[in-house]
């Protein structure tokens, strides 16, 4: 009788440990980049982010860089797994490491709603898989803040001294700066002027401000790529908008890179790449 009264009494006392856990899970208070499911349970995807998300990066909210009715903000689809699983192939060495961060991509895509967040959610996440497929060909995994051999350029290079609207500085370089390498002084000056910084006289700006370096990426990809990344055209189309010297065997090298790093990101968002992935 004493042995079963013993059992009975650690019976229940484990029963309400359990009950303690479970009523303790349902309080959520989810880290952050963690939904906070329609039951009270931290995580990411549909079943947290989704119907009935209380909280963190919910799917429609408009937190993190623009939202959307579908698919989830920017925030939720570009976690810290996904961004640091790019930006942490980049060798300690190099410049972009802790440079180029999650944090700072997202203060700048506050800037661009309309930046991933198509009505649908495999346009938003195949815009997104372009966005950082790009990236990470031109910074090499994140490394590079300034195009290789940059500093050493002669000033005459990327400077058009035929337009005047966006006279060049003789004493600055415009060569590529920035995740996608920004450069020449007609994309530098209009550039500053939208985001807030001296394009013309201080572009070394976006090599020295992680935040102004990812919003002038956006700012370009906003001005000559996102029509072509969500119209249906294909990634093909984004390259081309990018750099169309590559393309039609210009630098078939190149175009593969890039692809290849396209269909992986489309791999991790978990949507198929499309068709027309070449230029």
């Amino acid at each position: 009788m004493r042995n079963n009264f013993s059992t009975s009494v650690l019976l229940a006392v484990v029963i309400l440990g359990t009950s303690s856990i479970f009523v303790s899970s349902q309080n959520c208070g989810c880290a952050a980049g963690l939904c906070c499911s329609k039951y009270g349970y931290c995580g990411t995807g549909d079943p947290y982010c989704g119907t009935g998300c209380r909280g963190g990066p919910c799917y429609g909210s408009s937190g993190g860089g623009g939202g959307g009715s579908s698919g989830g903000s920017v925030a939720a689809i570009v976690t810290d797994g996904f961004f640091n699983g790019i930006a942490n192939q980049a060798a300690g060495s190099c410049a972009g490491r802790g440079f180029y961060t999650r944090r700072a991509f997202l203060s700048a895509a506050n800037s661009y709603p309309r930046f991933g967040t198509s009505s649908d959610a495999v346009t938003k996440k195949r815009e997104i898989a372009a966005f950082f497929a790009h990236v990470t060909h031109e910074t090499g995994s994140l490394c590079y803040r300034e195009e290789i051999g940059g500093p050493s350029f002669p000033k005459s290079k990327y400077c058009d001294a035929s337009n005047t609207q966006w006279p060049c500085n003789p004493n600055k370089g415009y060569y590529g700066r920035g995740p996608l390498q920004i450069s020449w002084n007609y994309n530098y000056g209009p550039a500053g002027k939208a985001i807030g910084f001296d394009g013309l006289n201080a572009p070394e700006t976006v090599a020295n401000d992680a935040v102004v370096s990812f919003k002038t990426a956006l700012w370009f990809w906003m001005n000559n790529v996102h029509s072509a990344a969500v119209s249906g055209q294909g990634f093909g189309a984004t390259i081309r908008a990018i750099n169309s010297i590559e393309c039609n065997g210009g630098n078939t090298p190149a175009v593969n890179s890039r692809v290849s790093y396209y269909r992986s990101y489309c791999s991790q968002l978990g949507v198929s790449p499309g068709d027309n992935l070449t230029c």
